[in-house]
């Protein structure tokens, strides 16, 4: 995995090069399944803390107001990897290069990254304590348009041709059925990033199952 920030990844699967990019960088399995009669218990998430995340590098911006919705993102790398707590942790600190020493963020730009292997680990510092208190939000750098008041999570892939692995799913929907939880939010408050930025993340066939991942949400947070 070249070390390229995923906004120039993103860039890249725009016009003719997002035919084929999902073989380029190999299909990952196909979503069979769904969790529909999970509960909105608290899911092990890995604090930066546990994956050796760098300090920021300016101050985070603390917000009173709790966000209104979640925001889904590719991370636009290889469908690899992720598949072990090791490796998930490994794969936090890269997007936490691309975004702070590519990027020129403060600090990992999401809240959340579920990785491939289905491991969920907190993206930007303090994320993990305000889910936990249920009470106000750090400002994100993930979307234009959503940073004061949507919760970024970044999924490890490009699904542009191919769907999440199943492991990262499920994952997924436990941990935003947390978040709507926690927070408030109602599930059909869950977008792509492309709903408020040009861009295609996240992918085209991740996009086309935000539908399902609505309802299965829903359906974790009534179970």
């Amino acid at each position: 995995m070249s070390p390229i920030p995923p906004t120039s990844r993103r860039n890249l699967l725009r016009g003719a090069i997002v035919v084929g990019a999902g073989t380029a960088v190999g299909g990952a399995a196909l979503l069979t399944t769904s969790v529909a009669h999970a509960d909105a218990k608290a899911p092990e998430i890995t604090s930066c803390a546990d994956w050796g995340a760098r300090e920021p590098s300016g101050e985070l911006t603390q917000l009173d107001a709790n966000p209104t919705k979640i925001v889904i993102h590719h991370t636009a790398s290889g469908n690899s990897g992720g598949e072990d707590q090791e490796s998930s942790n490994a794969f936090a600190r890269e997007v936490q290069s691309w975004h702070m020493d590519g990027n020129g963020w403060s600090d990992t730009g999401q809240h959340f990254t579920v990785t491939r292997g289905g491991f969920a680990l907190e993206g930007r510092h303090t994320s993990l304590q305000h889910l936990t208190d249920g009470a106000g939000f750090v400002q994100g750098a993930h979307s234009p348009g959503a940073n004061t008041d949507g919760v970024g999570i970044e999924n490890q892939g490009t699904f542009t041709d191919s769907l999440p692995p199943e492991a990262l799913y499920n994952k997924l929907v436990e941990l935003c059925a947390y978040i709507c939880t926690q927070w408030g939010i109602d599930p059909k408050e869950i977008y792509g990033h492309r709903d408020f930025y040009n861009t295609e993340c996240p992918g085209q066939a991740f996009y086309d199952q935000l539908p399902k991942l609505r309802e299965d949400v829903a359906a974790a947070v009534g179970g």
